[in-house]
């Protein structure tokens, strides 16, 4: 396949300048939307946007998935096409995984051996979990049906170019808390006349983490962090309001669910031993990624086929992706591309100094490519 490097690396960082928070993606849905246009594709516009391809005569149809939005950082690299927008930054790679399959829908449109239809799919929103949610609700997959999903996530710290992924969980459930404490503030002086929401909201935090230590199976994989405390104390008033708010990730819906149980338990517990009211709010925005079997058994056999080291049977990530909410409405494989492990690649992401590595984008573009040729075959 002919893919030319420097202009797929021209096209990233185009993105890259320009980088849009969830469902703001006014510019880069526009650009997208004009590229498919441009390469001859079908094109549908609404929460996302979607691209059709068809060839041959098949019935079968497969879809490809790529994110388009942005994170709320303020972008402290050095390189030449930095953020142009204060404040946001593509921090984790979507403005690579879009390029990859656009050049994956240029060569397809290019030399489309295949029978069937490839249906690329840009989602907004996967940072907070709401976009998949959207597009489905807009009835993309009655639209549009496919047999097949599949998404690529780029992965810093792994080696430039490598391909892993795994039958079953790949991505652990994203869930949020919020505890409300409503206690009695009095004078700093004499506390005794008051409920102190701050002693109470520590308490709380301490036995938290009973949950993971005793309550869960070792090696459940789970985390349960409290991120925030928030009060309304001053310098000598003991707060009779506190809040906590913090992030749950488990690796199976029984652990997630049994997880939202012991935290009111535990939170309801402590605040009648106290005498104080609270109230628990708990929501999940990612549910668990789970790969189905015959789409991960392609994946893997392209990319070896392709040439790429290829992990066949990695450990599941404990960070959540919004892909999951395709894959539980039609079998689907998350994939996973080495980023590299040396400088601004091989950083964190949604570190304020993470780049994509552009050598991945003819690799993404290839492996995109021969997997509608495997799943489509004429």
């Amino acid at each position: 396949m002919n893919l030319d490097l420097s202009n797929l690396s021209d096209l990233r960082r185009a993105f890259h300048k320009a980088p849009e928070l969830g469902f703001e993606e006014t510019g880069t849905k526009a650009k997208v939307a004009s590229l498919l246009r441009e390469y001859g594709l079908e094109v549908h516009e609404g929460v996302g946007v979607v691209g059709l391809l068809r060839s041959g005569n098949g019935n079968r149809a497969i879809g490809l998935r790529a994110d388009m939005d942005a994170l709320p950082i303020h972008e402290a690299s050095q390189h030449s096409y930095v953020s142009k927008t204060p404040g946001v930054m593509h921090a984790c790679g979507h403005d690579g995984h879009m390029t990859m399959l656009l050049g994956a829908a240029k060569a397809l449109a290019l030399d489309p051996r295949f029978s069937g239809t490839a249906v690329f799919i840009f989602q907004p929103n996967e940072e907070l979990g709401l976009g998949a949610k959207a597009m489905l609700k807009e009835k993309i997959l009655e639209r549009f049906p496919i047999e097949e999903i599949y998404a690529i996530h780029n992965l810093p710290g792994a080696p430039v170019g490598q391909i892993s992924t795994r039958k079953g969980l790949i991505c652990s459930s994203e869930s949020l808390f919020e505890i409300s404490i409503n206690g009695q503030g009095c004078h700093s002086s004499m506390p005794q006349t008051g409920q102190d929401a701050i002693t109470i909201g520590a308490e709380m935090i301490q036995a938290l983490q009973t949950i993971i230590a005793r309550k869960l199976s070792p090696g459940a994989g789970a985390v349960v962090s409290v991120t925030e405390f928030l009060t309304d104390g001053q310098r000598n008033i003991l707060p009779g309001a506190a809040a906590l708010k913090g992030d749950v990730r488990a690796l199976n819906s029984k652990d997630r669910i049994d997880i939202e149980t012991f935290i009111r338990q535990i939170s309801k517990g402590i605040a009648i031993a106290h005498g104080v009211d609270v109230n628990v709010n708990f929501r999940t925005e990612f549910i668990e990624t789970i790969n189905a079997d015959v789409p991960t058994e392609a994946a893997i056999r392209v990319a070896q086929a392709v040439g790429l080291d290829t992990v066949p049977d990695r450990t599941p990530m404990n960070f959540s992706e919004d892909f999951a909410h395709f894959a539980t409405a039609v079998p689907g494989c998350f994939v996973l591309l080495g980023n590299g492990d040396t400088g601004p690649n091989g950083q964190p992401l949604h570190a304020n100094n993470y780049d994509f590595n552009d050598a991945l984008l003819p690799l993404g573009a290839e492996f995109w490519t021969k997997l509608v040729y495997d799943r489509l075959p004429m």
